[in-house]
Order: C-alpha cells, then structure tokens, then sequence
C-alpha cells in the first residue's frame, strides 16, 4: 500500500510530494517529491502515543463536575471514582475502554500507555484468571486498533509506611507475588506488536522493598509511575522518608530513560532539572491536572534544561492530543502572564516544539518507534486542510493551527498501516458507542 502527502513531516523537517510505502504494518519506504499515487491526501503527520490512561474512568467523565465538600480536591474526585468502579464488571471495562480509545484515534493518538490498575473482583478478590481485566484492555484495543502498552500496576497501601489498603481500593490491590502472575498473565495476551511494561502506582501504594521486587517483572520494558502530583502526596512523603516524591526516586530507584514519571507536578528547582538530565520522561496530563486542581508542571525550566516530555489524557475527561499539547502553553502563560513561554530562538514555533517532544518522548515512554521513517510503524495522521485553522498555512504553522485553533482537523488515521479513521470518524464507531451508551446505561441507572 502506498500513501501520498502533498506536505508531511519527516524526522528532518518538512517535504512536499511524500509517498509512503506500507507492508506488514510497516513503512517500508519514503520518498520525497514523488507524483502523486490513488490515495492522495493533504498533510501527514506521524501518530503520537498517549502514554498515560485509564480507560475505565472514561465512563465517569464529568460524574464529578458538581460541589462536595467544601475542600474539593484530587481526594474528594477520588471517592467519585471509587464509587463508579465498585460495579465494574470485565465487559464493562472493555466496552468503556474501546470508546475511549476510538476518540484517541480520532484526535490523532495512535498508541496508548494503559496503566492499568483494576484488577481483581467486585470483592477483592482475584478473579481465577489473574488477566481477566488485562483481557478486557487488549480487546478494546484490538476492536479500536490502537497501538498498546499494557502497564499492569502494582498497588499495594492506602499511604505511605505501608498502611493497609482501604475497602475502596480492594480491586487494585496486589502482593509481589501475585503481581507477578498477573504480569506473566497479562504479557501472555499480547498481540505481536503491543509492548509491555509496569507500573507500580506510586511511592504512597508501593513500599521501597516492594518497588524493588517488582522492578525486574520489567524484563527491560518501561517503568511508570505516578509521583508529585499533589501537595498532600509531597508534604506525606517528606513526613515518611525525609524526602519528596521525585527527590526519592532520583536519588533510589535508578531512575533513567526507561522511566515515565506520571504528572510530576510539584518539583523543586533542583528536581526539575535532575529529572531532566536523568533522561526520564516526565508523563505529562494538563487537561486532567486541570480538572482535578493537581496544579502546574514547571515547563519552562524543565524545557531549558533539556527535559524530555510526553503527553496523556489520564482521567480521559475530555481526549484530545491537540487540548493536551495546547493546555501546557496555556497553563504557562496563565502563571507567568506572558505569551509563547516555550518559544525560544531554536524553537520559534510553540506547536512544533510541543509536537516533536511529545513525539519523541512518547515513543520512549511506550518503548516504540516513532516518526515517519523506514522501519518504524505505519502509525499515520492525515489533517484536514480545508479546517479554517490551516488554511494559507505551511511547515510548522500548520501545526500551531492544529494545535491551538483547529476544530476537528483529524481527517484520516491509519494504525499498522490500516485505516481506522476515515473523514474524522473511526470505522467502528457506530458499534463501540452504541455498546457504550448500553453499558452506562446500565451502570448510572
């Protein structure tokens, strides 16, 4: 199969007249000022990966949009989120998963990073096949056709020193042992291009001694990890350990490239840039923070000092790879009063340089290739040109027009090299919303 691309960007830069060459999911080839073949489209980008989701919580977006308490917080959501799960049987997983993982593709995220922590019964108890969710997971991606990366989480105290997990999290819950089945489980399930990975939940959930049990279930794949995202989480954990979240990691736990820490919201200057030499991926989820109030990751310094950075869409509120680049700008400017904050003189364009980084630090966070490139996979984003948002654009204008006045501007979408979003609409949309609107149906009557 070939497809051709009057502009795409190519790991140098621009080209015009692009012609991609497609075999066993594959780009097999790449040419440069090509005539133009049958399947001709406009403007071509690689796939972004979205390396931190929970599929699940897609079903309770905006269940939590109205007053509680009067100290509304990530911890009153939380008590949302329990509730919303307590009924969640394998097929629902599956059913609400699939939904969210057809509007990723529709936005232009072509794999997702799963970080999977719903694991056992309605009571607690480890279902008989320790991957009966996992299961649940693989199927929603193989009926959307995104891209995996299954992150089975570790998830064993409510709090820091090992406090006994509480009754609203008796899903997650794991010993070493029992993870590790579940690893093996869940890995066995895996189509042929799924990568796979761990990821123990956070320093609050997982104790020193455990964190490095279970380090090795890797096998070498990538660590996640969530860490820094609230005040509380950093004041509980200096109270415990004499030191920060990031600050603990970075100085214990052998932090390096296969490494994503999860929102890593909350850092000190030196955190900051420790963290970015240490060639980690800081795993970063603006429109989730926003929602929850988390607060907002240090970009600018992080940028300077040579940070690398993916984007997720973790609570799955609202999914969209566009929103999630464009909130990270936006939150900087919001504090710092100033516009472009990003910029610099070698990166003049904010779109292009939140596009390149969270291309390149995606692939690393997910362990995959990434870009338009001979031997990496057919993961490919056609935008529409006709979206008022580019037109009269070119290079990288195009993506500042995508990124922070496009409307709908995903046209086409081809995962492995097959077509999964055609006109801005995935192929199977129909089914996976209607089994969706069922499940929820169902669940909030």
């Amino acid at each position: 199969m070939d497809l051709w691309f009057e502009t795409a960007l190519l790991p140098d830069g621009w080209a015009t007249g692009v012609r991609i060459g497609v075999a066993d999911g594959r780009i097999v080839s790449v040419e440069r000022d090509a005539s133009p073949g049958d399947a001709r489209h406009a403007i071509g980008l690689p796939g972004l990966c979205n390396v931190h989701s929970h599929g699940f919580q897609r079903g309770m977006a905006g269940l939590s949009e109205r007053r509680g308490r009067a100290d509304d917080d990530f911890w009153s959501w939380r008590e949302v989120m329990y509730a919303f799960l307590d009924r969640l049987t394998p097929d629902d997983i599956a059913a609400i998963t699939a939904l969210a993982y057809v509007e990723m593709l529709e936005t232009g995220y072509t794999r997702v990073g799963e970080f999977h922590y719903l694991h056992n019964d309605i009571d607690g108890r480890r279902y008989a096949d320790p991957a009966a969710t996992a299961a649940s997971i693989v199927a929603a991606a193989d009926e959307s056709g995104i891209g995996l990366t299954l992150l089975p989480v570790f998830y064993a105290h409510a709090d820091f020193g090992g406090a006994p997990p509480t009754l609203g999290q008796r899903r997650f819950v794991s010993g070493i042992d029992g993870f590790a089945r579940l690893a093996e489980a869940s890995r066995t399930l895996l189509p042929h291009d799924a990568t796979f990975g761990i990821a123990p939940h956070s320093l609050r959930a997982t104790t020193a001694d455990e964190l490095a049990a279970i380090l090795p279930l890797a096998d070498g794949g990538p660590i996640h990890i969530h860490a820094a995202e609230q005040v509380k989480e950093v004041e509980a954990c200096l109270a415990a350990t004499g030191a920060r979240p990031v600050e603990w990691l970075l100085a214990n736990a052998a932090v390096d490239a296969r490494w994503c820490l999860v929102h890593a919201t909350h850092l000190t200057d030196a955190e900051c840039d420790t963290l970015a030499a240490s060639g980690a991926v800081a795993g970063l989820c603006p429109v989730t923070e926003s929602n929850l109030g988390d607060g907002i990751f240090p970009a600018a310094r992080y940028f300077a000092a040579g940070g690398t950075v993916a984007t997720g869409t973790d609570s799955n509120i609202r999914i969209d790879a566009a929103d999630e680049l464009r909130t990270i700008e936006y939150a900087q400017r919001l504090t710092r009063r100033r516009r472009n904050v990003l910029a610099d003189h070698a990166h003049p364009s904010i779109g292009a340089r939140l596009f390149a980084g969270a291309l390149a630090g995606g692939a690393q966070a997910l362990g995959v290739e990434a870009g338009i490139a001979v031997g990496a996979p057919a993961d490919l984003v056609a935008l529409d040109a006709d979206d008022p948002a580019l037109v009269g654009r070119s290079g990288d204008a195009l993506l500042d027009g995508w990124i922070f006045a496009g409307r709908d501007t995903v046209r086409h979408v081809w995962r492995g090299g097959r077509q999964v979003v055609a006109d801005g609409r995935h192929v199977a949309r129909d089914a996976i919303a209607a089994r969706y609107r069922a499940t929820l149906a169902r669940l909030l009557a």
